[in-house]
């Protein structure tokens, strides 16, 4: 299956997090790295966005 990646608006709109939260949490190694895919263009792993979303889930419901 071939990768999709998303933009920083879709990241946004998946986790409902701000995009200084989603930076901030990267610079703490709390969520998945973007991948940089040309002058001044990222874009993040849908899978691993999503993986990440689940891994929040089963989290709180744990605690």
């Amino acid at each position: 299956m071939e990768p999709i990646l998303i933009k920083i608006n879709d990241v946004i709109r998946i986790t409902s997090l701000s995009r200084s939260t989603v930076y901030r949490m990267i610079g703490n190694s709390d969520f998945p790295k973007q991948v940089v895919i040309g002058n001044r263009q990222a874009r993040w792993s849908l899978a691993e966005v999503k993986e990440w979303c689940h891994e929040q889930i089963h989290a709180s419901q744990a605690a």
